[in-house]
């Protein structure tokens, strides 16, 4: 039997491993996201939308082009993060993450992006980052900022 949700052949990571990455970042928005709303929010809806996105745009983060790595996925150790630090945070700078964007009825939809860029962004909406972004860039270019 096919599985619904079959691993893009360009991520390069075991199908075992795509599923339990989706089905983990789509229980996270679903917990996330639960709010009082006028239509239901599942978990199966969750892991459509954002195997869409994958399928749309994941090999590359949505908001910088980098290049994603995959590899990463399901690689992190929590004591080995506690030992390292930032430093071992820094190796994860381009694992997949979703993030939300606003879609069609008030529901969200999904895009994939870089960690580094995600944790960055926050709780920002798209248009709040990118003019974050332009501020920042402005006052680099500007001398203000080393």
């Amino acid at each position: 039997m096919p599985t619904l949700y079959p691993v893009p052949p360009t991520l390069g990571i075991p199908q075992e491993t795509y599923i339990r990455w989706l089905r983990r970042k789509a229980a996270a928005h679903v917990k996330r996201d639960r709010r009082p709303c006028d239509y239901a929010i599942t978990g199966e809806e969750y892991r459509r939308l954002i195997h869409a996105a994958i399928c749309d745009h994941g090999t590359h983060d949505y908001y910088t082009g980098e290049e994603l790595n995959w590899d990463l996925v399901s690689t992190w150790s929590g004591p080995e993060a506690q030992l390292g630090r930032t430093g071992y945070k820094a190796g994860f700078a381009l694992l997949p993450t979703v993030d939300h964007v606003p879609g069609k009825d008030g529901r969200y939809d999904f895009v994939i992006c870089a960690w580094r860029t995600n944790d960055a962004k926050s709780d920002l909406g798209h248009a709040e980052f990118i003019d974050l972004c332009r501020r920042v860039v402005a006052r680099a270019d500007a001398g203000a900022v080393a």
